[in-house]
């Protein structure tokens, strides 16, 4: 049995391709996220200032990364309302099947939206809340896939987040207007289908100094189809 380690650690931030979690940022959607990983976790150890929750590779073990399932849609049911996404396997195939398959695993179930720029992009995919987090379902950061043909050229196109080239792991943004600047560091990887009205009503929301919303906007459920 294979096993990854996820940590809560006490005023410290470690590698994305674990769940870390800062105690001090701890809030509402991040205890939902801990306790849905307390009921699937094989160990749990308490300690004063650090939590280690020891996972078995349960969640990825059904997964066939070989197989030819290409769903042309993800399908996003928000606390704002529904978004459909149309996949460009063509383009972006890696980026594709992560999302795709992070969704029909349920990864993105109960994640917020941790940022939003008016007038710029939406953020979500990260379970912990922070924008620090987040795995790919191929067990690390994978590859960039930039396909000249492919701009940043107006609302409703997703992407990955990155924090640098081939960085890739679970979180992605819904652009809100045109973002030439983003052209060739991150893979587009589809287009919302249905739905570009609750993109607006998400981007119009009160946020911080920190760009996160006051209120979290969660994605309720992720699915295939």
């Amino acid at each position: 049995m294979n096993y990854m380690l996820y940590a809560i650690v006490y005023n410290t931030v470690l590698s994305c391709s674990k769940l870390i979690y800062n105690i001090n940022e701890l809030e509402n959607h991040i205890l939902t996220t801990v306790l849905f990983m307390v009921e699937n976790a094989e160990t749990v150890v308490h300690l004063k200032y650090t939590y280690v929750l020891k996972f078995s590779d349960k969640m990825l073990e059904n997964v066939d990364l070989n197989s030819d399932w290409k769903p042309p849609f993800v399908f996003l049911e928000t606390s704002m309302g529904n978004i459909t996404v149309e996949l460009y396997w063509e383009h972006a195939p890696k980026a594709c099947r992560n999302f795709a398959e992070l969704a029909q695993l349920g990864y993105y179930d109960k994640t917020i939206f941790h940022r939003v720029i008016s007038e710029a992009l939406v953020q979500g995919g990260d379970p912990t809340g922070t924008g620090r987090g987040g795995t790919s379902v191929y067990g690390a950061p994978f590859e960039d896939e930039i396909d000249d043909r492919l701009k940043h050229t107006g609302a409703g196109i997703i992407s990955m987040a990155n924090s640098g080239p081939d960085s890739n792991c679970s979180q992605f943004f819904f652009t809100l207007a045109p973002a030439q600047w983003l052209d060739g560091k991150h893979t587009i990887f589809g287009r919302i289908y249905e739905g570009i009205k609750v993109l607006e009503k998400i981007s119009m929301v009160s946020t911080d100094g920190n760009d996160r919303p006051l209120q979290p906007i969660q994605i309720l459920k992720a699915s295939t189809k």
